[in-house]
């Protein structure tokens, strides 16, 4: 028997067991998941994928076989959500949901890019925008959208800044701010062992 043959049969499938990361796709409903053929047709829709590194189909498959190197995989971040693999998959799987999810579990086990946890955390969290629309250098936003004849603000917690409690305790709630706490907590360590990294090499 040749080694590839061999390599073939003794490969690492999907069982209920043996992958955590699949079985939380399966907790969330995403279960279509054990239906995927690896054909590849996730990744040839990709635009994404024509232009960096990011093979859905790849990461798709290290989480369908219990790869948790996936989490930590920069690449799951480079999926923009269009939902063409979505739609045009042989086998109706919601891959872009389990782009999605996946990317929760990688948040949940601390693997979080810098600029995605400082958005989270420090702007979304505390004033509830992505992107703050009320700081001076937002000036001209709000000229423009007066020339148009709109509010300077749009109807969002800066005109409505008594709703930024409420947004804050619903976070609160379902455990946002428990899971960036635990991520800072993970990242300072991280950054503690990188330094002393550091200092070896000196």
């Amino acid at each position: 028997m040749s080694d590839n043959v061999e390599k073939y049969i003794k490969r690492k499938v999907y069982k209920k067991e043996n992958s955590r990361i699949a079985q939380k796709f399966v907790d969330a409903g995403l279960e279509k998941i054990r239906s995927c053929i690896n054909c590849g047709t996730c990744t040839g829709s990709c635009p994404s994928g024509r232009r960096t590194a990011y093979r859905t189909r790849s990461a798709i498959r290290k989480a369908l076989t219990g790869d948790e190197s996936v989490l930590q995989d920069i690449d799951i971040w480079l999926c923009t959500t269009c939902y063409y693999c979505y739609e045009r998959c042989p086998r109706n799987i919601p891959v872009t949901d389990m782009i999605i999810k996946l990317r929760n579990i990688a948040v949940e086990e601390g693997f979080i890019l810098d600029n995605h946890f400082t958005l989270a955390n420090d702007i979304f969290y505390e004033t509830g925008h992505g992107v703050p629309a009320n700081g001076e250098g937002n000036k001209k936003w709000r000229d423009l959208r007066e020339s148009y004849g709109l509010p300077p603000l749009p109807p969002t917690v800066h005109t409505h800044p008594e709703a930024l409690k409420e947004c804050q305790e619903l976070m609160k709630s379902v455990g946002f701010r428990d899971l960036m706490d635990n991520v800072a907590e993970k990242k300072k360590q991280e950054r503690a062992e990188q330094e002393k990294e550091e200092v070896k090499e000196k």
